[in-house]
């Protein structure tokens, strides 16, 4: 086959460090169009961005060329700059880890709609707690002694 054809939808989950609620409602909106944008710029296909005050969901079409790793890096530098530089959170940072999970086509939506609803969700369950879900849903084996920072 001459041409590479791939679709690699990923569900990517991150803090902020030591999930400080640092996304207040104020900038939430234009942290999530900056990650769009960011996304984009690295040729990366976002369906849905959203979180929470602690942290971010994005779910997105991941280009064939990229690591999950190099992008998840850029992502975060890029906008934890942006953060410090456009909304003076000085002492702005992300988590230094992440997690990753494969979605498949016929999933999209019932991710899509998981994001959409992070503020409601958020009223009964913990990030930590969701984090552990998600590993626990995908068989990830974790420590606990090393889960957060």
């Amino acid at each position: 086959m001459p041409q590479s054809f791939v679709q690699n939808f990923a569900h990517l989950v991150f803090s902020t460090k030591h999930r400080l609620p640092l996304i207040t409602s104020d900038i939430e909106t234009s942290l999530h169009k900056y990650l769009t944008a960011t996304c984009l710029n690295l040729n990366c296909y976002p369906k849905r961005i959203g979180g929470y005050n602690d942290h971010v969901h994005i779910l997105c079409d991941i280009n064939k060329n990229m690591l999950v790793t190099d992008f998840v890096k850029e992502v975060k530098q890029s906008s934890s700059k942006w953060m410090k530089a456009t909304h003076s959170r000085r002492t702005f940072y992300w988590q230094a880890g992440y997690a990753s999970f494969s979605v498949g086509y016929s999933d999209i939506g019932s991710v899509v709609n998981y994001i959409d609803v992070q503020h409601d969700h958020h009223r009964k369950e913990t990030f930590q707690d969701e984090v552990r879900r998600f590993l626990f849903v995908h068989d990830i084996p974790f420590d606990e002694r090393y889960m957060w920072d």
